[in-house]
């Protein structure tokens, strides 16, 4: 689905997503390694400052993965 957005509407797509291997096999483009199976886009358990942490890091990773012109699948998984 990423892709054909990407490719029909020519809109960048970023994935966040915890099996980053099944993201490659699907096709999608920019694709951000999510925290863990229950919680891919945060920790509850860490703690709300915490989460929020892990959150924003995310966010600003996935933002970073919109602005990049990508010429193949890209995994950002840092900052």
């Amino acid at each position: 689905m990423t892709r054909e957005i990407e490719r029909v509407a020519q809109i960048p797509v970023a994935q966040i997503a915890t099996i980053v291997p099944i993201m490659i096999t699907v096709g999608a483009n920019r694709i951000i390694p999510g925290v863990a199976i229950p919680h891919p886009v945060g920790d509850p358990e860490a703690g709300p400052e915490e989460d929020k942490k892990v959150r924003r890091k995310l966010v600003l990773r996935a933002l970073k993965a919109l602005q990049t012109e990508i010429f193949e699948q890209t995994i950002f998984d840092s900052d």
